[in-house]
């Protein structure tokens, strides 16, 4: 059995299948999870596999250190040429970035199997590759420098965490470690020249570290130069990706749509949720027909895309196809009508027309008027609530709903006094008197006809029979209102 280095050709190559293996599998779960579901597109496989480096990472710069440490003491302290010090690590790179493509590869049969939107980025997939093989050299230098049996898992979990906290950054670090930023919408698209920029750092660092220990173990000034060099290439990389202005706005996207009952346009990688966002925004169109919300077309947006329903359009966010999408692309839409109104009195309002619009229980409110106004707006029609929405849309985006627009409150539900004559100081309210057996005011009243009086037994005195006067709805109008308001009996 051939030696390379005190460690057998055979034991390598099986070192180097079960690498592969593993971290196959890994890449595949992982970049699984990243996938943003349902999405049929190229920038979606590019930016799974990206993603999958938080875990493949990590294993290969184990692998790296475990093969390091043990070609370290099979060597036993003996010189070693740049390219047989430089053999080793190169192979490790070769066999993770092997990895890497057959994920690609698996990941990518569906997508050719089946119609899908935009294009592969090979600046993405190179950028990945690159930080992988970081992963691996800075795997190789910690086993080397640090023989130790307990190296290879440290080396792996500290770059685990070392790189997340770089992608969880949210600042100038999460340009360093290799990704495409969380979450990631598809309308940005993936940028070629961030992609480029971030490749020539992390190969510039790759480099820099490789041969920066290679000159340490030659101690040859020429591998030392090269190593300057690549830390220069790895500064001018840095420079670039910090000095990146914000990504320009993907090319106009052609939607994908369904025409009827409403239009509803997606991005077209999203195509297959066309049928749910129909359902679900058909209903609430209806419900807002005729009102200054009535909308006939539903448009998906960029996620920073501020929601602003206006001409017939109602803008929507999804940023994937998981279960519930339609749901929650319908409940931002309702929330972008009205902002949240700061008293709990006004707030309570709002929700009860909130609920209406999105086909729930009218909720009771805290407070006994917001219960009475959900009991009294129950009471409507579809027809009448979206009178009601239109007459008073103003009113409820900015916050001014109150009892007097729900039935005028529970303080105002009583039952109707019995009408009283007219007096000068009242002259403006016109009540309507019943039949009180023949008196002037019962006969003036246009169709009214007088019955004759009866007697009491008894009696020889004609005496009106007493008969309780029946509820009547009064009609009037105040004297200073400018508008007519609803009363629990009707207008007013």
């Amino acid at each position: 059995m051939r030696e390379h280095g005190g460690v057998s050709r055979e034991e390598l190559k099986q070192s180097a299948a079960v690498t592969v293996a593993v971290l196959l599998a890994v890449g595949l779960v992982a970049a699984w999870n990243v996938l943003i579901p349902g999405v049929d597109a190229w920038e979606n496989i590019v930016a799974a596999v990206i993603g999958s480096l938080r875990l493949t990472g990590p294993v290969a710069a184990a692998f790296a250190a475990w093969v390091a440490l043990r070609k370290r003491k099979a060597l036993r302290g003996r010189s070693l040429t740049t390219w047989r010090a430089l053999k080793a690590p190169l192979a490790i790179v070769v066999v993770v970035l092997g990895s890497f493509g057959a994920t690609v590869l698996v990941l990518a049969v569906k997508t050719v199997l089946t119609d899908q939107a935009g294009r592969l980025s090979l600046a993405g997939l190179g950028m990945g590759m690159a930080g992988l093989a970081l992963y691996s050299v800075i795997g190789w230098v910690a086993g080397w420098v640090l023989p130790h049996p307990f190296t290879p898992p440290v080396a792996g979990l500290a770059c685990y965490g070392v790189f997340s906290w770089l992608a969880d950054d949210r600042g100038w670090a999460d340009k360093l470690a290799p990704g495409t930023g969380e979450p990631y919408d598809l309308f940005q698209g993936l940028s070629g020249a961030a992609f480029f920029d971030q490749t020539i750092w992390l190969l510039g660092l790759t480099a820099a570290l490789l041969l920066g220990w290679a000159a340490l173990v030659t101690r040859q000034a020429l591998v030392l130069a090269c190593a300057l060099l690549a830390v220069l290439t790895a500064g001018m990389g840095v420079s670039r990706v910090l000095t990146q202005s914000k990504p320009a706005a993907a090319e106009e996207i052609a939607y994908s749509c369904q025409e009827w009952p409403i239009t509803v346009c997606v991005h077209p990688g999203m195509r297959a949720g066309l049928t749910e966002l129909g359902a679900s925004f058909t209903q609430i169109a209806s419900r807002l027909a005729g009102t200054p919300a009535a909308f006939t077309r539903v448009e998906q947006r960029p996620l920073d895309d501020e929601l602003k329903p206006a001409n017939g359009l109602a803008p929507i966010h999804v940023p994937d196809l998981s279960a519930g999408f339609a749901e929650e692309a319908a409940y931002e839409y309702i929330e972008s009508l009205a902002a949240r109104c700061p008293g709990t009195v006004a707030d309570g309002y709002r929700e009860i027309v909130m609920a209406w619009l999105r086909g729930e229980p009218l909720p009771g409110g805290p407070l006994p008027e917001h219960q009475y106004a959900a009991s009294w707006f129950s009471g409507l029609t579809e027809h009448q609530r979206r009178e009601w929405l239109r007459m008073f849309y103003s009113d409820f985006q900015s916050c001014r709903l109150a009892g007097t627009h729900f039935g005028g409150g529970p303080a105002h539900a009583q039952v109707a006094p019995s009408p009283v004559r007219p007096t000068p100081s009242s002259s403006h309210v016109y009540p309507v008197y019943p039949d009180t057996g023949g008196t002037p005011a019962a006969s003036s009243v246009p169709g009214a006809s007088a019955s004759p009086p009866e007697r009491v037994p008894g009696s020889s005195s004609p005496v009106a029979a007493v008969t309780p006067a029946p509820a009547v709805a009064v009609a009037y109008r105040s004297a200073d209102a400018k508008e007519p308001e609803m009363s629990p009996i009707g207008w007013r």
